[in-house]
């Protein structure tokens, strides 16, 4: 419940950000080096929040099936695999780690 808590916040937070923005400046633009670095925020976010709940949590850092899942995603990413069957790869790989460590 705290990790969608803490979604919920950020998405409310990317939005009163992007619309503050242009509110603060006015007329005026941003730089142009400030651009890229805006558009990137939202996947640094969600990575962010990915690799806190595959290697993090209460009791700190700990390796477990979450991690074999998400090398199986990367590894079809990888592979130019179609979206589905990188989300069936990665549940299939943990629910494997999992029967297997059980």
């Amino acid at each position: 419940m705290t990790v969608w808590l803490t979604i919920a916040l950020l998405t409310v937070g990317t939005f009163v950000i992007k619309g503050a923005g242009p509110a603060a400046l006015g007329r005026h633009d941003l730089p142009r080096w400030a651009l890229p670095v805006i558009a990137l925020l939202p996947a640094v976010l969600l990575s962010a929040l990915v690799a806190y709940d595959t290697f993090g949590g209460a009791e700190g850092f700990h390796v477990d099936a979450k991690l074999a899942g998400v090398g199986a995603a990367l590894a079809a990413v990888a592979l130019r695999a179609p979206m589905i069957v990188v989300l069936v790869a990665a549940a299939a790989v943990t629910a494997l780690t999992r029967l297997v460590a059980a």
